[in-house]
C-alpha cells in the first residue's frame, strides 16, 4: 500500500480524526517487515525427549537441513523431556508467540496424552499453531543380542511362561511405543512390567545393558542399531515389511492380522504465531523435507517424509486425537 498518497487527505481533518484513520495504516508497513525480517535471531526448536533418541535425531536433521537452505538462520536445539513429552511441550506452548519457540511435537503428546492423562498443563489444538508435518515412523520389537528370544512366539511364549517378569522399555509414558507394547500384550494376551523412560536414548542404553528385556522403538531410535548388529528385531509395526529392513518380518504376519503402529512428527508453534511466520516456517520445513539429503536420511531411518500445509496439520491432529483416544480408552490404560 502506497501510504504517501493518503497524507494529503489528512489536510482538512481535525487532529484526533486524523490520527485514527492513519494509525492502521501506519502499523502495516512494520507488521510486514517484521515478518519479511524474520528470523533476525536464533530460533529455539524444544525436542520434548532426551538426546539420542529418534525424536532428537529428527529434529536436529530438520534443522539442519533448513539452515544448509538458509545459511543466515540459526536453529538451537532445547531438549526438555519427561512425562512423556508433556513438560517440552508444555513449556513451548507458554513461550511468546514471536516464532522465536517452535517444538518438535508427536502422536504421543498431540495425540495420545489428551486421553491418556486426566488433565494436561496444554491443550494439544488451542495451545499451538501447526506447522507441518514432518515424518513417520513404524516401531521395531528389539531384544538385546543376549537375549534367549529370536523369534515373536518364541518371545510371547517366554511372556507367558514368565507372567509379569519381562520389563518392557518405553520413551515414556503415552508414547507409541508404552501404548503399542500395551495393545500388543492384550492381543498376545500376555503381561510385562513396564519401565518408562525420559526418552530413547536411556531406554536403549538399558536394553543393551540387559536392565530390560525389550523395547518397542521407532526406526529411528534403534534402526542403526539393528543395522549394526547391536540390538535384535524381533517384528516391525508396520502394514508391511519395510524397505530397508526386508527380513524382519511384521507383527500382522506372524499370527496378529491387523496389528499396527507408528508414530509421526511435526513442528508447532505456540498459539497466536504470527500467520506469516507460520507460513515461512511451513515453506521452509517443506524445502527441507525435499532436499535429497534429508530425503536419504528419512529412508535410511525408515521414515516416511510427510510435509503439507499447516491447514493439513491442524486438521490431522484432530483426526489422530480421535484414533489414538479411542485406542487408549479400548486398552484401558489411564495415568494420573
Amino acid at each position: 500500500m502506497n501510504v504517501k498518497r493518503w497524507i494529503p487527505a489528512f489536510a482538512g481533518m481535525t487532529g484526533t480524526l486524523a490520527m485514527l484513520v492513519a494509525t492502521p495504516l501506519l502499523l502495516v508497513a512494520p507488521a510486514q517487515a517484521g515478518a519479511q525480517e524474520y528470523p533476525n535471531k536464533p530460533i529455539k526448536l524444544v525436542v520434548p525427549f532426551t538426546p539420542a533418541g529418534g525424536t532428537d535425531v529428527l529434529s536436529r536433521s530438520i534443522a539442519q537441513s533448513i539452515m544448509n537452505n538458509n545459511p543466515k538462520w540459526n536453529i538451537i536445539i532445547e531438549n526438555k523431556p519427561g512425562a512423556g513429552g508433556n513438560i517440552g511441550l508444555d513449556f513451548a506452548a507458554k513461550a511468546p508467540p514471536d516464532g522465536y519457540t517452535i517444538a518438535m511435537g508427536q502422536t504421543a503428546n498431540l495425540a495420545v496424552n489428551p486421553t491418556l492423562y486426566g488433565k494436561l498443563p496444554f491443550d494439544p489444538v488451542k495451545d499451538f499453531e501447526p506447522i507441518a508435518l514432518v515424518s513417520s515412523q513404524p516401531l521395531i520389537l528389539v531384544v538385546s543380542q543376549s537375549s534367549p528370544y529370536k523369534t515373536l512366539k518364541e518371545f510371547v511364549d517366554g511372556a507367558k511362561a514368565n507372567p509379569g517378569k519381562l520389563n518392557m522399555a518405553s520413551s515414556g509414558n503415552g508414547t507409541i511405543g508404552h501404548i503399542g507394547g500395551e495393545l500388543f500384550q492384550r492381543r498376545a494376551g500376555i503381561k510385562m512390567a513396564h519401565v518408562p523412560y525420559k526418552g530413547a536414548g536411556p531406554a536403549v542404553a538399558d536394553l543393551l545393558g540387559g536392565s530390560v528385556d525389550c523395547f518397542f522403538g521407532n526406526t529411528q531410535a534403534v534402526g542403526g542399531l539393528v543395522t549394526g548388529g547391536k540390538l535384535r528385531p524381533i517384528a516391525t509395526t508396520s502394514p508391511k515389511r519395510l524397505s530397508n529392513f526386508p527380513d524382519v518380518p511384521t507383527v500382522a504376519e506372524l499370527g496378529y492380522p491387523g496389528f499396527e503402529a507408528a508414530t509421526w512428527s511435526g513442528l508447532v508453534a505456540p498459539a497466536g504465531t504470527p500467520k506469516a511466520i507460520i507460513d515461512k516456517l511451513n515453506a521452509e520445513a517443506n524445502r527441507a523435507l525435499g532436499n535429497p539429503e534429508m530425503k536419504a536420511k528419512l529412508a535410511e531411518d525408515g521414515s516416511t517424509p510427510l510435509g503439507g500445509t499447516a491447514k493439513d496439520f491442524a486438521e490431522f491432529i484432530k483426526t489422530e486425537n480421535v484414533k489414538w483416544g479411542t485406542a487408549v480408552r479400548e486398552a484401558g490404560i489411564k495415568l494420573d
